[in-house]
C-alpha cells in the first residue's frame, strides 16, 4: 500500500520560511517522479513545484519561482519542499504526489499517489 505522509505545516509570519517533509513508503521511490501541489480555500488544487526520479530536472510555479525549493532523498524516500519569504497568498493546504508520467508534471491528473495534506498558514 502506497502512503505519502507530509509534515512540517503551521503557522509562519510573512518573510518567514517553513521546511515540509513528505514521507513515502509502499512504492519504488526513485523511480517516481514527485510532485507539489496546494489547494487554498475555494480554490482549485494549484501545481507548486516537481522533481524528476533522480532529481536532475525541478520546475516550479511562476508564483513560487527563486521562493520555494524542493529537494529529495531517495535513500530516506523523503521529499523536501522548502518554503521561504512566505507571504499571506501562500496559506493553503500543501499536498505531496507521486507518479510514474514522464511529463505534465503540473497536471494533478498525472499522479495517483497523494499525501494527505499539510496545512501553512501565513500571517501578515
Amino acid at each position: 500500500q502506497v502512503q505519502l505522509v507530509e509534515s512540517g505545516g503551521g503557522l509562519a509570519q510573512a518573510g518567514g520560511s517553513l521546511r515540509l517533509s513528505c514521507a513515502a513508503s509502499g512504492l519504488t521511490f526513485p523511480n517516481y517522479n514527485l510532485g507539489w501541489f496546494r489547494q487554498a480555500p475555494g480554490k482549485e488544487r494549484e501545481f507548486v513545484a516537481a522533481i524528476s526520479w533522480i532529481g536532475g530536472s525541478i520546475y516550479y510555479a511562476d508564483s513560487v519561482k527563486g521562493r520555494f525549493a524542493i529537494s529529495r532523498d531517495n535513500a530516506k524516500t523523503t521529499l523536501y519542499p522548502q518554503m521561504n519569504r512566505l507571504k499571506p497568498d501562500d496559506t493553503a493546504v500543501y499536498y505531496c504526489a507521486a507518479t510514474l508520467a514522464r511529463t505534465r508534471w503540473w497536471d494533478a491528473t498525472q499522479y495517483p499517489y497523494w499525501g494527505q495534506g499539510t496545512q501553512v498558514t501565513v500571517s501578515s
